[in-house]
């Protein structure tokens, strides 16, 4: 049986004091992709800064098998690593000095970078083809080319666990595809990568997933199961429609409406 990277029990928790999540149990596969998918509002923001420690909640949260709540910052800063949904950071920042900072947690307080983190940026920055851009600023680049730096951030950490809200927000189809194949490396290099995804198509070629709606996981479960394909569908109200293409698994849409 695979070791658990995050366990989730009784997870509750409210935005704006408007209860989100309800009751949240949940095993998260070390060395695997989980996706998580569902409506809009059905919480999966949510849940994923729980996972990371953003968001209070009431329940527990372990992270490799510590209680998060009890774990040094700098520890849990190394452990795991961070992609928010429209993250901000400072434009005339440039491209080297952003993601320098996924190094922080590594370093002393005010020490120069070292020749490991020196190593680590520039891994990362290849790795999402940004090393090119290295020395121009954040502000004059992109939203795609943006988005590619602060997931180089997010991998200059080097940290075990990665978590991700929509990282493919406003990547060009290519682009969605080098994130894809960069998580199955992070993954067979026996990371953990967890990502809140809305292209179906892509969340199911992750290991697993869990699927949400008002609040609650209403399945969870490997993304080549029959079950775990019609519980995607009857969360998107039967709108959707799974099907094998080219060896892989699609959401496609369903374009004629049921009922009588």
């Amino acid at each position: 049986m695979k070791n658990v990277a995050i366990h989730a029990e009784s997870i509750s928790a409210s935005l704006s004091k408007v209860p989100v999540l309800q009751g949240v149990s949940v095993d998260i596969q070390a060395g695997c992709w989980t996706g998580i998918v569902g409506p809009n509002g059905a919480g999966k923001s949510t849940l994923l800064k729980v996972l990371a420690g953003l968001l209070p909640f009431t329940g527990t949260v372990t992270l490799l098998g510590q209680n998060m709540a009890s774990m040094p910052a700098r520890q849990r800063a190394q452990t795991l690593a961070w992609l928010g949904q429209g993250e901000a950071s400072a434009d005339d920042l440039s491209v080297w000095d952003v993601a320098l900072l996924g190094r922080i947690p590594h370093r002393p307080w005010l020490a120069a970078p070292s020749a490991q983190d020196l190593a680590a940026v520039e891994q990362a920055l290849r790795a999402t083809q940004a090393w090119d851009w290295r020395a121009r600023s954040l502000g004059q680049l992109s939203g795609g080319e943006r988005q590619r730096v602060l997931l180089a951030r997010a991998l200059a950490v080097q940290a075990p666990v990665l978590l991700m809200d929509e990282p493919l927000a406003n990547l060009d189809p290519p682009h969605q595809t080098d994130w894809l194949l960069l998580v199955r490396e992070l993954v067979a290099r026996g990371h953990t990568v967890v990502s809140v995804l809305h292209e179906l198509s892509i969340a199911l070629q992750a290991d697993d997933l869990l699927v949400l709606a008002q609040g609650r996981v209403c399945h969870a479960g490997a993304c080549a199961d029959a079950a775990t394909h019609r519980a995607v569908e009857q969360v998107f109200d039967d709108r959707i429609t799974i099907q094998r293409l080219s060896q892989q698994w699609v959401a496609l849409p369903k374009l004629e409406r049921g009922g009588g």
